[in-house]
């Protein structure tokens, strides 16, 4: 273990700069970026194409509410715990070596969770998905970054980002197309064969790009943030159920902070850390970071109550509510290559805030849906939702990428791959949880006022698909006005857990202009001093160009 007495070597250069293997950059880094691109896909898909599949799981597996929950959540869960150790042992080991491990991991999983049997079977298969995923992330990004000269990273890395937002929308609509189709497996199944192509173009056309320092892996900094992350993330996704004030969320919460800041005092102390966690004095990386988490967290929030919106109050199939969620991706991937081009003219400074500030604009919009909302209005306000997220994510992925040592690349992607997971689940569980408080005292209100039976109003204020059931089994005109004023509480719900998450957005794209460094010409670097020898070092942090 590294004495923690020793004093830390400066920094390497920063991943802005040219690659020691391929200054001019690879000659076959297009065809690597398509390979990477699929890679990261496939990954990034799961994460929501599962959404689709639940209530078919629910009546095949017996599933409970809480089954449900772990199903799902299981694969972010490990995914976002095991992002940073994942990247750094791509950095030690060889990131090729870890985008070949993780895909076949992850090909297993998916076969294993294709045919489970029961609820456990597949919870156990969606972890081993989450494993092999975890690996796959960090080393895209951390190859792209390598493989790239500087004045063409930012557009791979558009191209990245429009990737990885694209699949997150593609998914729900890929799940509904294999369920009218095919068995529930299949939404697992099609990762195979996606697998299947990625490893072959990775073993064709991949090279390896490990850059090991020599130095023990921090095991210590490395079981502290997976613990850390497990439990916070837990404690945010098990919110809405246990209660935001529950002794075990409290508990679970504080578990989860106590081994954050000992991760923290360790990586600051020891000579040879996990991540070098100077990287979060630039303003560039914060910032960039917390816009990212704003950014995912407005993105999954707002698509937890859209999709329901779309399929229980308008009455769409999955697969028509996935399709009405296209304008999304297909703003996304029209504005994603632009973003790097107005980056470089306007600065980071002015294109992240423009960006999230259109989140918040088109969460504005979608706030004043009713419930007999025509589709264009919405398919409009998804969009500037979309273009939005095409801005933001490009800039801010290279500005971290440019910050982060170039020793430290796949630790750095994975902060910038951890903060997308942990932005969503804190969007899936605060509007989420918004949503279902005001629904259940809205409707409860007016059921009372109705003189409802509290066995009846019991059941409907717990979810709009609930009181759909129930006001079928009720029938008349008795029941058509409880499916009324159940889809008028919801509309109600999801226009408050809207706003929330636009004034997040908008607070935050107010912050961004303050917090990201104004542009320079050029990239400049601020070099980590050399600590004199009776000195413990206070280093100065490495600074992105904007």
């Amino acid at each position: 273990m590294a004495s923690t007495t020793s004093p830390r070597p400066a920094a390497a250069a920063p991943g802005g700069r040219p690659s020691a293997q391929w200054p001019a950059g690879h000659p076959r880094r297009r065809q690597i970026l398509l390979v990477l691109c699929l890679s990261l896909l496939v990954v990034v898909i799961d994460n929501t194409i599962l959404n689709t599949a639940l209530p078919t799981l629910a009546r095949t597996l017996h599933a409970g509410t809480s089954g449900l929950q772990w199903i799902a959540d299981a694969y972010t869960l490990c995914f976002a715990a095991l992002l940073i150790p994942a990247g750094a042992l791509g950095d030690r080991y060889g990131r090729k070596l870890s985008l070949l491990g993780g895909l076949t991991v992850f090909a297993i999983g998916s076969t294993l969770a294709a045919f489970a049997g029961g609820t456990g079977t597949l919870i156990a298969a969606r972890v081993v998905m989450g494993l092999g995923a975890a690996f796959v992330m960090p080393a895209t990004l951390s190859i792209l970054n390598a493989v790239f000269p500087p004045r063409e990273r930012p557009q791979a890395i558009a191209a990245w980002s429009a990737v990885a937002g694209v699949g997150i929308v593609i998914g729900p609509t890929l799940g509904g197309l294999l369920l009218s189709h095919f068995w529930w497996g299949s939404v697992f199944l099609v990762n195979v064969p996606l697998v299947a192509v990625a490893l072959a173009g990775v073993l064709l056309t991949v090279p390896e790009t490990a850059e090991p320092s020599g130095h023990r892996l921090d095991k210590v900094g490395t079981l502290l943030v997976a613990g850390a992350l497990v439990l916070i993330v837990d404690a945010i996704i098990e919110a809405p159920s246990r209660g935001w004030t529950g002794p075990v969320t409290l508990a679970e919460a504080a578990a989860g902070l106590a081994l954050l800041g000992g991760f923290t005092w360790w990586e600051l102390r020891i000579a040879h850390p996990l991540i070098d966690l100077r990287v979060f004095r630039s303003r560039a990386f914060s910032a960039a970071a917390g816009s990212v988490t704003v950014i995912f967290f407005a993105l999954f929030g707002s698509l937890f109550v859209l999709t329901q919106y779309l399929q229980l109050v308008h009455g769409y199939s999955p697969l028509s509510a996935g399709v009405r969620a296209l304008p999304f991706a297909l703003a996304m991937a029209a504005v994603s290559p632009v973003s790097p081009v107005l980056a470089q003219r306007l600065g980071a400074r002015v294109i992240i805030p423009a960006g999230i500030a259109m989140m918040g604009a088109g969460l504005l919009d979608l706030s004043t849906a009713q419930v007999h909302t025509a589709y264009p209005p919405l398919a409009v306000a998804v969009a500037i939702m979309g273009a939005g997220m095409g801005l933001v994510m490009a800039p801010a992925s290279t500005t971290i990428m440019a910050t982060v040592p170039a020793h430290q690349a796949g630790a750095g992607s994975a902060i910038n791959d951890t903060i997308r997971e942990v932005g969503g689940a804190l969007g899936i569980a605060i509007v989420g949880s918004l949503a279902a408080g005001v629904y259940s005292s809205k409707l409860g209100s007016a059921l009372t006022a109705a003189h409802v039976p509290h066995a009846v109003s019991h059941v409907a204020t717990g979810s709009v698909a609930a009181a759909d059931v129930v006001a079928r089994h009720v029938g008349g005109l008795r029941g058509a006005e409880l499916a009324a004023a159940a889809h008028s509480a919801f509309v109600t719900a999801m226009a408050d857990g809207m706003r929330v998450a636009a004034a997040v957005a908008l607070v935050a794209a107010i912050g961004a202009v303050f917090a990201l460094p104004r542009r320079h010409q050029g990239a400049t670097t601020a070099a980590l001093p050399q600590p004199a020898a009776a000195e413990r070092p206070v280093p100065a942090c490495a600074t992105a160009a904007n």
